[in-house]
């Protein structure tokens, strides 16, 4: 059994910065890559960030410059780091692992249960 566990949402004025952690726990062999995706009200949910086991990291060219993921492997977690928002990334955010729990099983997404983020203009 595997557990995500998002905190760090709520409620900030435009320009303003929030840093969302996501946390696993339970059955964990290993962590492949870490991501963080948005869903707005009315809109399809989209990749935001997301970091590699090996380090790599992308994003979506709208928070670029913005957005800074990272992970910390000893402690299962991924962070999302949101500076200079913009009430255009007032979403629900989730966080998204693949994890393998076992060394005899492939991995799996596993999604967190998401977290309001608001930028009030």
């Amino acid at each position: 059994q595997v557990q995500l566990v998002e905190s760090g949402g709520g409620l900030v004025q435009a320009g303003g910065s929030l840093s969302l952690p996501c946390a696993a726990s339970g059955s964990i062999f290993s962590i492949n890559t870490m991501g963080w995706y948005r869903q707005a009200p009315g809109k399809q949910r989209e990749l935001v960030a997301a970091v590699t086991s090996g380090g790599s990291t992308n994003y979506a060219d709208s928070v670029k410059g913005r957005f800074t993921i990272s992970r910390d492997n000893a402690k299962n977690t991924v962070y999302l780091q949101m500076n200079s928002l913009k009430p255009e990334d007032t979403a629900v955010y989730y966080c998204n692992l693949r994890i393998r729990p076992t060394v005899v099983v492939p991995g799996y997404d596993y999604w967190g249960q998401g977290t309001q983020v608001t930028v009030s203009s």
